[in-house]
């Protein structure tokens, strides 16, 4: 892993690139019967749709139904997993065509460092305006840009620039820009805490930023007041790292709205669990803590999460302790109903080396996972399966960077 230079006192050198509404323009892309369309990609669950159809206020992960009676002229495909794969490795060549400090943070966006580039590739604004175009007219795709001396504070640039602009922060006006904006502007916000934030009449970056570090410590917890703290004051001292292995491997499944069995949400999981435990043993890494995170009707969520002794690769380890969360959550989900699973496995060592011991045959298990990963990858995901997977739809599988 290579690290760039620590933010400090140079200018604003930092790039966010983030697509705009990546699978909708893709498909845009492809087929220019849909360009300027509202676009929902997904029947049962919006994975994705174009800015056309968020002016109707159809959002990602809301239901199809209501997404349907919001837009009801809107266009719906079926998602193509392959096609966002492919438009995803164009671009990050792009990327690594302007400068070798790439930060990938998933399929559709990354941090660049410029710094030192002024002399051969211009000012970082120049820059960014090169990269936009290289992206339209190398891979046919709008991208935002946003520019800043922090990565938080790019980020936040990008957000407010789209869709497909391009936004610099100069550093004497970091305060000035950052501070009248909404506090879910700050990073790691998301609807719980900015209610919170909100009930108690914080509703700008600047309010947050008025109160003691203390305050928000007492009010949302160590680790996120001093978080917030320091991000309402622009202080993100975070370097480009290169080449920075994943702290966990997950995936997720939304489920719509109808009510789920018992015996769904356990294929649901036994499905996420294989999927993870299969990328983990191919990218030979295991993991410790194994994390549940589960979305509900009101959206409201909630996490749980266990550390083993040991690493582990193995499925059925992982899938033994994922059951276990799932049973103290029930109580939950039937009082409020279930949309969305998730499962990841973090605390990750880069060799499959420790195995957790456990009461049934170690061995007899490393040697079932390893014949089922090589079926799959020798004739498809779909060629074999588990038995509590029979007759289960798994869902899609979503492209990731590479782990």
């Amino acid at each position: 892993m290579f690290v760039s230079e620590l933010p400090g006192s140079r200018g604003a050198t930092i790039l966010h690139a983030d697509l705009d509404a990546f699978y909708a323009s893709v498909e845009q892309r492809d087929d220019p019967r849909l360009r300027g369309r509202p676009v929902i990609v997904g029947a049962g669950v919006v994975l994705a749709c174009s800015y056309e159809a968020k002016a109707f206020g159809v959002r990602t992960a809301m239901n199809g139904g209501q997404a349907m009676r919001r837009c009801p002229g809107a266009i719906v495909v079926e998602p193509r997993m392959s096609a966002y794969s492919e438009a995803s490795k164009a671009v990050f060549k792009v990327f690594e065509d302007t400068t070798p400090l790439v930060e990938g943070l998933s399929i559709d966006e990354a941090f660049l460092d410029v710094a030192g580039l002024r002399k051969i590739r211009g000012t970082p604004v120049q820059i960014a305006q090169r990269l936009r175009a290289e992206v339209l007219s190398r891979v046919g795709l709008p991208i935002t840009v946003g520019v800043a001396r922090t990565k938080f504070l790019a980020k936040v640039a990008s957000g407010v620039a789209k869709p497909d602009g391009l936004l610099e922060v100069e550093p004497d006006r970091e305060l000035e820009f950052l501070h009248p904006l909404d506090v879910s502007r700050l990073w790691g916000v998301g609807e719980v805490t900015a209610e919170k934030l909100r009930s108690r009449g914080l509703t700008k970056v600047g309010d947050v930023a008025m109160l003691p570090e203390a305050a928000l410590i007492a009010m949302l917890g160590r680790a996120s007041g001093r978080h917030l703290h320091a991000l309402a004051h622009n202080r993100d001292p975070r370097p480009i790292e290169v080449g920075r292995r994943r702290r966990s491997i997950g995936s997720q499944r939304a489920l719509g709205r109808s009510p789920k069995s018992p015996a769904t949400l356990d294929a649901v999981l036994a499905g996420l669990v294989d999927r993870v435990t299969r990328r983990m043993r191919s990218a030979e890494r295991s993991g410790r803590t194994v994390t549940l995170r589960l979305r509900f009707d009101d959206f409201s969520r909630a996490t749980r999460s266990h550390t083993l002794p040991q690493a582990t690769d193995q499925t059925r380890a992982i899938l033994v302790t994922a059951r276990a969360l799932l049973r103290t959550a029930h109580p939950l989900i039937a009082a409020q109903g279930l949309t969305m699973i998730g499962i990841s496995v973090g605390n990750l060592e880069n060799e499959a080396a420790l195995q957790l011991a456990l009461p049934f045959d170690k061995a007899a298990n490393n040697e079932l996972d390893s014949a089922l990963d090589q079926v799959k990858d020798k004739f498809g995901t779909n060629a074999i399966t588990r038995g509590v997977l029979l007759g289960k739809r798994q869902g899609l599988e979503m492209p990731m960077l590479p782990d």
